[in-house]
C-alpha cells in the first residue's frame, strides 16, 4: 500500500527524506494550502504536514476524509483543531524537540538586545546620531532571571542565562523540584518570580490558565526596571497593558517574538511603545531547526500510517 502525504507551508524538504525515499509514501508539496490544488490533493491525502500558516479546521478536516494523521513540524499545535481531529480518528503529532535550541537562542537575543537597547542604538546610528550617552544597558552578570515554564526551551534558557552569571528561579506547576535542581535552578511560586526577577521570560503554550497571565496587575507587581521577554506564545502577554507599563516606565524594556494577531496590526500599541524590541515570530527561523522539526515530524507521521502507532500522538488517550 502506498500512503499519500501531502506537505505545506514550506516544511524544509530536506528533512523529509524518511517520506521521499520509501516506495511506501507518496509525496506531494502545495505551499498554499487556500488553493484548490490543495483541496483537490487533501481529499485524497493519508496525511497532512503543516507548520504554522495554515489553520487545520474542522472544515479542512472534512475536505481530507482519508486523512489519518496531521503532523505539525513544531512545538506548538495552536493552529490544529485536536477535538475535531479526534471525533474523526485522526492523530495529530507535533516535533517538541526540533526547534529547542533555536528558540532557546532566539530568548537570549532578545534579552541582550533589550537589556543593551541594541534596536534602538541601530536606529540612532543609522539616523545620522552618535547617541552612546543615552543607551546605557544593563548586565546580565549578578541579575536574577525569573522563568515562567521550564520545559524544553525554558531550561535551555536557564542553562544559558547561568552562564552569564544569572540566578535564576522558575514557576513550573508541572515541573519536579528535582528537574529544577538539576537544571541549577530553584523552583518558587508564581508571586516571586513576579516580584523578584530582573528579567522575566515567558515558555508557556497558550491556554486558558496562561491567557492574558502577564497584564496590568501582574506587571504592577514587578520591580520598577524589570525586563519582560516573550519567545513563547502571543496571548499570554496582554499587548496594550504591556505598551502603557512601557511608556509610564514601570518596565525598563521588553522584547516580544510572538503576538496576540500575526502579522502584527498595524493599529497595535506595541509599535509606538519605547524600549520595545520586535521580531516576527522568529523563535524556530533557523536552518537547522527547520530541518530538524521536518525530520522529526515525518518519522512521527511514516509510524502512524504504516505501524498505526499512535503513542506520540497528542490526542493518543481519545484515538
Amino acid at each position: 500500500m502506498t500512503f499519500f502525504v501531502l506537505v505545506t507551508d514550506k516544511v524544509a524538504e530536506s528533512g523529509l527524506t524518511v517520506l521521499n525515499l520509501d516506495d511506501r509514501f507518496s509525496v506531494a508539496y502545495q505551499h498554499d494550502s487556500t488553493s484548490e490544488a490543495f483541496s483537490q490533493a487533501l481529499n485524497d491525502a493519508n496525511a497532512l504536514i503543516v507548520r504554522s500558516a495554515t489553520t487545520v479546521d474542522a472544515v479542512m478536516l472534512d475536505v481530507g476524509p482519508n486523512l489519518r494523521v496531521v503532523g505539525r513540524a513544531g512545538v506548538g499545535v495552536d493552529n490544529i483543531d485536536i477535538a475535531a481531529a479526534t471525533e474523526r480518528g485522526v492523530a495529530v503529532v507535533n516535533a517538541p524537540a526540533g526547534n529547542t535550541i533555536a528558540a532557546a537562542e532566539m530568548t537570549m537575543a532578545l534579552i541582550l538586545a533589550t537589556v543593551r537597547q541594541v534596536a534602538a542604538a541601530d536606529a540612532s546610528i543609522r539616523a545620522g546620531r552618535w547617541d552612546r550617552a543615552i543607551f546605557k544597558g544593563s548586565e546580565l552578570r549578578g541579575r536574577r532571571l525569573g522563568l515562567i515554564g521550564a520545559g524544553r526551551i525554558g531550561a535551555e534558557v536557564a542553562i544559558r542565562c547561568q552562564a552569564f552569571g544569572m540566578d535564576v528561579v522558575i514557576y513550573d506547576p508541572y515541573l519536579a523540584p528535582e528537574r529544577a535542581s538539576q537544571i541549577g535552578s530553584r523552583l518558587t511560586d508564581l508571586n516571586e518570580v513576579i516580584e523578584t526577577a530582573d528579567i522575566i521570560s515567558c515558555h508557556v503554550p497558550l491556554t486558558e490558565e496562561t491567557r492574558g497571565m502577564i497584564d496590568a496587575d501582574a506587571i504592577s507587581r514587578m520591580k520598577p526596571g524589570t525586563f519582560l521577554v516573550n519567545a513563547s506564545r502571543g496571548g499570554v502577554v496582554n499587548e496594550s497593558d504591556l505598551a502603557g507599563a512601557l511608556a509610564s516606565g514601570q518596565l525598563a524594556g521588553a522584547g516580544l517574538d510572538v503576538y496576540d494577531e500575526e502579522p502584527l496590526s498595524p493599529s497595535s500599541p506595541l509599535l509606538s511603545a519605547p524600549n520595545l524590541t520586535l521580531t516576527p515570530h522568529l523563535g524556530a527561523s533557523t536552518h537547522e531547526a527547520q530541518n530538524h522539526v521536518a525530520v522529526e515530524v515525518a518519522e512521527y507521521v511514516a509510524r502512524v500510517l504504516v505501524d498505526g502507532d499512535v503513542s506520540m500522538a497528542l490526542n493518543r488517550a481519545d484515538l
